[in-house]
């Protein structure tokens, strides 16, 4: 693990002294160096704020029918008269262990 952290930082020292040196000497290097980075940044980041199949389309209104509003409003009235409970087509199936009922506690 040491190595793989050696070998990065010698990496990185030689790649600012190599930046540095193109900065104070050939302007022109640095300046070729830098922008294919910034374009390809710049391209990137246009296109993740303008995504191309992302545009916009109008939203058409449709107005529902007066059919369709009766079947909603049905629909809408059954669920109400049907109470807060629901029912479940589940049902508790005594176990065969006989209970002993002088055991359990009055309050439980």
């Amino acid at each position: 693990m040491k190595r793989h952290a050696i070998i990065f930082w010698v990496a990185m020292v030689l790649a600012v002294i190599g930046i540095v040196d193109m900065a104070f000497f050939d302007k022109g290097a640095l300046i070729r160096l830098l922008l294919i980075p910034l374009l390809v940044f710049g391209v990137i980041f246009l296109l993740y704020k303008y995504q191309p199949g992302r545009a916009k389309k109008q939203k058409i209104k449709i107005k529902p029918s007066a059919k369709t509003m009766e079947k909603v409003a049905a629909a809408k009235r059954t669920n109400q008269t049907s109470g807060k409970r629901k029912h479940y087509p589940f049902q508790v199936i005594e176990g065969s262990k006989g209970k002993n009922d002088d055991q359990q506690p009055k309050y439980h």
